[in-house]
């Protein structure tokens, strides 16, 4: 099997909980937090990278730099949000070709039409299925014998209904995808529901205030999920914690006082390695 990184973990602690990230700080965080495994958001590389919502405004080139600099940065495997693939069968090849060669663990290809949009935002519409299923035989094509991980992602319940995403991940698991993926659904029933039909390992996809209930681990692994992705609680996190610091400077004039809220100076070195680099520095002869 192709996808060993990803299929090694589920295999070893079962149903997963992983955070989404959006830079090298971030990955950083959740690797040493104790995460096995991180995803690369595009709605959140979205806001980040280019200040934009996630409407199709990301290009694929945006997204594998910043996928290239996230994978070099830790060790944990990194799945990455490839959206539709970035155009016809032909562009998904080139995606995954690169997502592979910039040290990526995997990929989530939608069957959304372009420019997409976050799964729980409105006006979604999805391609004709075989159209998307070419974009799948292509992924697996172009992967090869890597160690990539395809999620067969689709947004069919918003955009047709709930059979029709489930035969629309069916059909791709029966092409060689790794994983199904059934976005938004709105209630513990349907949930249910792709649990039951929907071929394992399954992701669910936990968005504060999202459409989809949000549920602790072990009531999603009775469901039926194996892979359980938080893609933007660090995303809104930071931006919390940076909006409630600037305000708290801009009133201020002054963070004396709030260093509670801020990480330390030295762990923060830490993290980022200064201590590493010092060590280098000294093995060549330099301060």
């Amino acid at each position: 099997m192709p996808a060993r990184r990803v299929q090694a973990i589920l295999d070893a602690a079962g149903p997963t909980v992983f955070p989404g990230v959006y830079d090298t700080l971030s990955a950083k965080i959740a690797e040493r937090t104790g995460f096995p495994l991180a995803f690369v958001s595009g709605y959140a590389v979205s806001a980040t990278a280019i200040g934009e919502p996630d409407m199709g405004l990301l290009t694929q080139t945006e997204i594998i730099d910043r996928a290239r600099r996230i994978c070099s940065s830790v060790r944990i495997p990194v799945i990455v949000d490839a959206d539709t693939g970035y155009g016809n069968p032909l562009n998904v090849v080139r995606t995954v070709r690169e997502l592979v060669a910039a040290g990526a663990a995997g990929c989530f290809l939608e069957d959304q039409e372009w420019p997409k949009k976050c799964g729980h935002m409105r006006g979604k519409r999805v391609i004709p299925r075989p159209d998307y299923l070419q974009k799948v035989r292509a992924a697996v094509e172009a992967r090869g014998d890597a160690d990539f991980f395809i999620v067969a992602r689709t947004d069919a319940i918003a955009a047709a209904d709930l059979d029709e995403a489930l035969e629309r991940v069916q059909a791709a698991r029966a092409l060689g995808a790794d994983a199904s993926f059934v976005e938004a659904p709105q209630s513990v029933e349907q949930l249910e529901q792709i649990g039951r039909h929907a071929p394992r390992p399954n992701v669910a996809n936990m968005i504060e205030q999202g459409r989809t209930p949000l549920l602790r681990r072990d009531r999603l692994a009775e469901l039926g999920f194996d892979l359980i992705l938080y893609p933007l609680s660090g995303l809104y996190a930071a931006a919390r914690a940076l909006s409630d610091v600037y305000t708290l400077l801009h009133d201020r004039q002054t963070t004396a006082g709030a260093e509670a809220r801020l990480m330390a100076f030295e762990a923060f070195n830490d993290l980022i390695g200064v201590g590493e680099k010092y060590a280098l520095a000294e093995r060549f002869g330099v301060d």
